[in-house]
């Protein structure tokens, strides 16, 4: 037996990289019957059974886990944001922002620069917001050098609007990064098959990165009962005041002597952040109702 990182999943198998060498494994019958499915990122113990090729017989304990895109254990998510076109809407990066908090992920936000808009306005609310946020061209190099130590030694995975310019970031960071994914591309064969499949990436740079669909891929599956009942947790700024209310159980959306809605009117809140809040409160209430009927 031997432990290993599952790299790549496709069509049934997986790819686990061992340190030594790539396996080509099928999993056990087990996970199936236990409603348990290996993910990319998942660390597991393979049996080897000669010929590049084994089984996946455990997967370890993780940190935690994405319906989609299909990984596990990922240490943070890069968000990649515009203020010119596609502009990006700050509720999208609030709504990842806030599930990648319950999973216990760090957020980095990346705004690519141009000359059409400097996106300052999402500067300062995801500046003072807490969140490590960057400025960065492909085309000019801007914030690529600054972004490699933040991402050196994690797995990261990107995620922004179509058209956003994920991939030419990836390239800046890694110019052997498209010739990777070509060559997984001609492996696989037709075009269409290719966003079919989550893989990780090593870059130059020490760091591991899954390319992972558009926002629309976080979408009802991690918007659930947990993340309504922690949901002003996972709002970072909203942390020191929490306590603060008159009233035990607040909202944090109406209600009279709260501590965050008079930080919002201070300035100490960004007003977008609480918006955003706000509409994934609404969001996330027929959950809870929902379930109440269930019972």
């Amino acid at each position: 037996m031997s432990e290993g990182r599952i790299q790549k999943a496709l069509s049934g198998f997986y790819y686990v990289d061992t340190g030594s060498e790539i396996l080509t494994c099928r999993a056990r019958g087990k996970f199936r019957k236990d409603g348990l499915s290996p993910l990319v990122g998942d660390r597991v113990e393979v049996r080897e059974l000669g010929n590049g090729e084994g089984f996946v017989e455990a997967i370890l304990p993780r940190k935690n886990a994405f319906a989609r895109p299909a990984v596990a254990n990922i240490d943070q998510l890069v968000v990649i944001a515009s203020g010119a076109i596609p502009r990006t809407d700050p509720y999208l990066i609030d709504r990842v922002a806030a599930i990648a908090a319950l999973k216990g992920c760090e957020v980095i936000v990346l705004l690519t620069s141009c000359a059409l808009d400097s996106a300052d306005e999402l500067y300062s609310i995801y500046h003072a917001a807490g969140f490590p946020t960057l400025r960065v061209s492909a085309e000019t190099g801007e914030g690529i050098e600054e972004l490699k130590p933040l991402i050196s030694g994690k797995l990261s995975a990107f995620t922004g609007n179509s058209g956003v310019g994920k991939s030419s970031i990836l390239n800046a960071l890694d110019p052997e990064f498209q010739i990777k994914v070509g060559a997984v591309s001609d492996a696989l064969g037709r075009g269409r098959h290719t966003t079919r499949h989550v893989e990780l990436y090593h870059l130059d740079c020490g760091a591991d990165v899954v390319d992972s669909p558009g926002f629309s891929s976080f979408e009802t599956d991690e918007l659930n009962l947990a993340l309504k009942h922690r949901l002003p947790e996972t709002f970072r700024e909203f942390a020191p005041y929490l306590d603060q209310c008159r009233f035990v159980g607040c909202g944090h959306t109406k209600e009279k002597g709260c501590a965050v809605l008079e930080a919002v009117r201070r300035g100490d809140i960004q007003k977008s952040r609480h918006d955003s809040y706000l509409r994934l409160y609404e969001e996330l209430k027929p959950l809870q109702d929902w379930q109440e009927k269930k019972k």
